[in-house]
């Protein structure tokens, strides 16, 4: 927050009528599709929805973060942020600002965030608009989360239950959401390996407030359901990744059973799309195409065909794996029909990762595990190519798929250009799932060390591999 003239209490929000006009007569959820379209074209990744465009006119985004920064500039060329009514950067990005106040009609301590940086005092959500690109966000992140302080962040005391039950507000809701956020966005850079012992408390201190807690508005409830459901699945996925597959199918079912709980079919196809996933990463073949078939069941209450698409393209990666070629081929098929009817403004939030380069990928994993390694490297190749270079953790996967499939397309010197393309990037992730990726390719090279370039490779990889031990 940034303090008043008397530095006793926080500056109102001022609304932001200039970006208000900019909207014209589009409304804020047809507004949030063309800022996440604008996001596309530069290969940004933004979670833009109409509550976000409201915010930022009612003036409780004085400043956006650096991506929504470079969507809004792209849009509207030839302005400034403060031909935008935002403020500049450095009137926001103040020092020494005095703690948030608390909401009328909140009981309990403020859980103004689940993730307080260095482990001390929260944050406001405006702090991090501003902040959550910035390198000293992600040390302190990486370097804080003490179970004790991410619990009493939410007013849980630590591990245990309050005796008694709670009034829960948006502010407890914000803050769950707002851990999603931040997981993802620490994962889009650096892989899952460093974060999910981290995430794994403040998900048990969400549940326990959903347990705990009355909320103040149905509203409100949907909401931190959806919220607590969302962070099952992220910190699913950061064990997914990490190669803790039994934790990672326990959260998914967690986060099935919140969105049976609160009938949130978006939550359930969310929560389906990532069990097919870890069905197939763990071989159970039948079961991945039978939970992507049941979370296309639920994503047809959605109105997304963005995550339809994705979910058919989980089940052909299913029919691969069960080495069904026309099942596969019928999946991409209706994946493609799907891609094609473009982003819609009821995509799901957390589907701002699935763009051409996710599509190419998985294409890619349908025909590597059907054995058909050229046509596979192609996809992953344009998926690779494709890729914001910002965004490591996935280009990382691209490129190790691709050194995968060009290894076993009999294509070596281009298999360990590939892998050394990945090594480089091995400083910013660590992610289980690549580092297997570039075991089995290292396995598949090592008889034609003599090939250019292969030897070399090799001796990086284990190199790396050894310091990484």
């Amino acid at each position: 927050m940034e303090s008043s003239s008397q530095g006793s209490r926080a500056r109102p929000a001022r609304p932001n009528l200039v970006f208000r006009k900019l909207r014209g007569t589009r409304s804020p959820g047809e507004f949030a599709t063309a800022v996440r379209r604008a996001a596309r074209e530069i290969g940004e990744q933004v979670s833009c929805d109409a509550r976000y465009i409201g915010r930022v006119e009612a003036g409780e985004i004085r400043c956006p973060n650096y991506a929504y920064e470079r969507v809004f500039l792209h849009m509207f060329p030839g302005r400034t942020l403060t031909d935008l009514g935002f403020s500049p950067r450095e009137a926001v990005r103040g020092r020494g600002r005095p703690a948030a106040p608390r909401p009328r009609g909140a009981d309990g301590p403020l859980p103004c965030c689940l993730f307080p940086p260095g482990g001390g005092a929260c944050r406001t959500d405006r702090d991090s608009d501003t902040d959550e690109e910035s390198d000293v966000l992600r040390r302190a992140f990486m370097t804080s989360g003490s179970a004790a302080v991410a619990a009493a962040s939410l007013g849980l005391g630590g591990d245990s239950v309050p005796a008694q039950r709670r009034r829960v507000g948006a502010g407890e809701a914000e803050a769950v959401e707002e851990a999603v956020r931040r997981i993802r966005l620490l994962d889009d850079r650096h892989g899952a390996d460093g974060l999910y012992r981290r995430a794994a408390q403040p998900l048990r201190a969400a549940y326990a407030l959903l347990d705990s807690g009355v909320a103040t508005r149905a509203a409100t409830a949907e909401r931190l359901h959806a919220g607590a459901g969302e962070l099952a699945i992220s910190v699913g996925w950061l064990a997914h990744d990490s190669g803790r597959l039994g934790d990672a199918r326990s959260h998914y079912a967690e986060a099935l059973a919140t969105a049976r709980v609160a009938g949130d079919a978006a939550l359930e196809a969310h929560a389906f799309c990532n069990t097919s996933f870890l069905a197939r990463d763990a071989g159970r073949h039948r079961e991945a195409v039978r939970t992507a078939q049941a979370g296309q069941q639920a994503a047809r209450q959605v109105g997304s065909a963005r995550l339809l698409s994705l979910l058919s393209l989980r089940e052909a990666g299913g029919w691969a794996g069960l080495g069904d070629r026309a099942g596969c081929e019928r999946s991409l098929a209706r994946a493609h029909d799907h891609f094609a009817r473009g982003p819609a403004e009821d995509d799901p939030e957390w589907m701002s990762f699935f763009a051409e380069p996710e599509l190419e990928a998985l294409q890619a994993q349908c025909w590597s595990a059907l054995g058909e390694w050229a046509r596979a490297a192609c996809h992953a190749r344009r998926a690779a190519s494709l890729q914001d270079h910002r965004f490591t953790r996935n280009l990382a996967l691209y490129r190790a798929e691709l050194a995968a499939d060009l290894a076993r397309a009999g294509v070596p010197d281009e298999a360990a250009a590939a892998g050394d393309q990945v090594l480089a990037l091995l400083e910013d992730v660590r992610s289980t799932r690549v580092l297997g990726m570039l075991a089995d390719t290292a396995e598949v090279l090592r008889p034609h060390r003599a090939a250019p370039g292969v030897g070399g490779f090799l001796e990086r990889y284990e190199a790396t591999t050894a310091q990484l031990a």
